[in-house]
């Protein structure tokens, strides 16, 4: 038995954060149904590319799940709702604080039917404070808690990040782990509650030692010259010879030792709190004289903290991943399967590899008693 099984959650967000963290409890055992407008549906299904008759993007996010359509902006949209709204365990939105109450399905609303429900409000800013109806993004977010700055490229600016870290470590994460502490104490009082989780709040978190070190030391990060952003050579990316990348991580003395044995660098400069930027600079000389291949073949087994940088393609062939069967677990359409993106919830928790489809736009409106959409 999966953990969630006999949950069952409405879902009325769109496009990341929202979509994410209701897959994971699906994979963990929960009925998704997915609110959706009629037509157009989750803005997601429009991207490209193309997967079967929606977009790829969606179809990761959304695998496993049931849709609804329905406008909720119609009268009586929320009367129409009225029997799944009685038996759902969890409503999961992420719209601007005060639509759903215009919409008639606000958490106080929701309660007086169902004092059991768990709501989840996913927000950029939270349903309070200043900022709380200021429309954003992941990037924005960042900017604002100053995480951004934490990053600089050569010419000093920030760089734009990799991942959507707010919406996923600020939005859908702390979603589903809320979501689930809700649960465990409705289980002990009977009782749901609703649920305020800011994308920008919870960045905070993930700069710890930094909001640490200017608290207790004055020391506020600036770009470039943390111990994790590019101030330390033991926290490096230095280039080969061949162009490719070694990201170098031998933090601990124990490794930096071994790090500097693998690649010939000896006193004064292995001592690097003398002077962290020749050092920084040595290493960069010596890694670039030769190829990537080289690197990997002295660090093996050599306990360095290091590795070169893969592309994505290389690392989802990668044996290691393939052997953790992170890849097992696929998604189809009528156009073919693809690996279903891998999630962290423990295999223990979920159904065993197997395949599963997105749903189409509407498919479970027989559900409210109407099979059109």
């Amino acid at each position: 038995m999966r953990p969630l099984e006999g949950i069952m959650v409405l879902d009325f967000s769109t496009l990341l954060p929202g979509p994410l963290a209701t897959l994971l409890l699906a994979e963990a055992g929960a009925e998704i149904i997915k609110i959706e407008r009629p037509g157009s549906g989750d803005e997601m299904r429009r991207y490209t590319p193309k997967f079967g008759d929606g977009s790829v993007n969606f179809a990761l996010l959304n695998r496993g799940k049931r849709s609804i359509a329905i406008d909720l902006k119609a009268p009586g949209a929320a009367g129409r709702l009225d029997a799944l709204l009685r038996r759902a365990d969890v409503v999961v939105e992420q719209f601007r604080p005060g639509v759903m109450e215009r919409l008639g399905l606000g958490y106080a609303q929701l309660k007086a039917i169902n004092p059991r429900l768990v709501y989840c409000a996913i927000t950029g800013h939270g349903s309070s404070g200043a900022r709380a109806q200021d429309a954003g993004h992941d990037l924005n977010y960042l900017a604002e808690t100053g995480m951004l700055l934490l990053s600089a490229g050569a010419d000093g600016a920030p760089v734009l990040p990799p991942a959507l870290i707010a919406d996923i470590g600020g939005g859908a994460y702390p979603a589903v782990i809320n979501i689930l502490l809700a649960l465990q104490r409705r289980a002990a009082t009977g009782e749901g509650c609703r649920l305020d989780v800011s994308m920008a709040d919870n960045l905070f978190a993930l700069m710890y030692g930094e909001i640490g070190n200017g608290q207790v030391a004055g020391e506020w990060p600036r770009p470039g010259d943390g111990h994790t952003t590019g101030g330390s050579p033991r926290y490096q990316i230095y280039r080969t010879a061949d162009d490719r990348f070694v990201a170098a991580a031998p933090l601990e003395d124990r490794f930096w030792a071994n790090f500097c044995a693998a690649i010939g660098l000896g006193p004064p400069l292995c001592e690097d709190a003398r002077a962290p930027s020749a050092t920084r600079d040595a290493v960069a000389s010596l890694i670039r004289a030769a190829p990537a291949a080289e690197w990997q073949r002295r660090f093996a087994g050599k306990d360095v903290c290091c590795a070169v940088a893969a592309t994505l393609e290389e690392a989802m062939r990668d044996s290691h991943f393939a052997a953790r069967g992170l890849f097992d677990w696929s998604l189809s359409s009528a156009t073919g399967r693809i690996a279903a993106i891998p999630v962290p919830v423990a295999p223990e928790f979920r159904a065993p590899p197997g395949d599963a489809q997105a749903p189409a736009l509407g498919e479970a409106n027989a559900l409210l008693g109407d099979e059109t959409t």
